[in-house]
């Protein structure tokens, strides 16, 4: 039996398996209602799954791509890739417990192919250990339970496993002097958590960058942000904003050019990633 993609899959997945469609349709010069007729349903079927309201059963994409004149394969089984991904691991689900638009973060952070992350006052998810990790969920003011921290500390954990992936996305992080001294978790969870920074740094597809305070006002004052870009051009960049009840996501022309402005700024006056591998050590030894 064909899987079908349900409703209470990340809306992420939905909209950029529909924006194909849409794309690969009217580049075929198809009509909605011939698309409808092809898979023998009605027009508004076809409406509903170009708006991400309905999920397809592989069976009816790939007989649509058939109908679109999609004759690379690869093109083929990466769109149906796509629509198989419904089911999450248990890790994220749990982890989606907590904040519900974490797992649409997650699959950003899965499917980039180059991520840029500025963090003034705290170490980027990918980069943290476990203990740092721990330390900043318990500080929640709204307290979360011993079961919804370690399910988001597994979750923060896994994230970091797209860096070892075969073909892992660029990622870019600048660290403001802030998140270097900040003792989350105490000294020696400060000086695990450099260690790894140090570490990090000389992964082949990781470039960190500190921020000094030195610096001065920059254009990182008003906030952390984190930058997805993807391989097909189908899909726009996004930025992701976190506030305190879950994550802004921003991916019009004018958001993209403004926050790709303040990082390149931002990327400009950070040290070198040597000098940043200098400061971290000088950090280090205070602990």
């Amino acid at each position: 039996m064909e899987h079908q993609m349900s409703q209470a899959r990340p809306t992420v997945r939905r909209r950029r398996l529909a924006a194909a469609l849409v794309r690969l349709r009217e580049g075929a010069d198809r009509s909605p209602e011939e698309a409808a007729d092809r898979i023998g349903c009605h027009r508004s079927k076809i409406s509903r799954i170009e708006n991400a309201r309905l999920g397809i059963s592989i069976g009816e994409l790939r007989d649509l791509l058939a109908f679109y004149g999609v004759e690379d394969q690869g093109r083929v089984e990466e769109l149906i890739a796509l629509a198989r991904r419904g089911r999450e691991p248990g890790w994220v689900q749990r982890a989606s417990l907590a904040r519900p638009s974490y797992s649409e973060f997650i699959d950003y952070e899965e499917t980039a192919d180059y991520i840029r992350s500025f963090e003034n006052m705290l170490i980027s998810g990918l980069l943290q250990t476990p203990d740092y990790a721990r330390a900043v969920l318990q500080a929640k003011p709204s307290g979360l339970t011993a079961d919804k921290v370690d399910a988001l500390v597994t979750a923060r954990m896994e994230r970091q496993q797209v860096l070892n992936k075969p073909n892992p996305p660029r990622l870019c992080v600048i660290e403001g002097e802030a998140a270097l001294r900040v003792q989350v978790g105490g000294a020696k969870a400060m000086a695990r958590q450099l260690d790894k920074l140090a570490e990090m740094a000389d992964h082949p597809f990781v470039e960190l960058k500190v921020l000094p305070d030195r610096a001065g006002a920059h254009a990182g004052l008003m906030g952390s942000f984190v930058m997805f870009g993807f391989p097909s051009t189908e899909y726009s960049d996004v930025v992701c904003v976190e506030h305190r009840t879950g994550t802004l996501y921003m991916e019009t022309s004018a958001e993209i050019d403004e926050y790709t402005l303040i990082f390149d700024s931002l990327r400009s006056i950070a040290l070198s990633p040597a000098d940043s591998l200098d400061m971290i050590a000088r950090v280090r030894q205070e602990f």
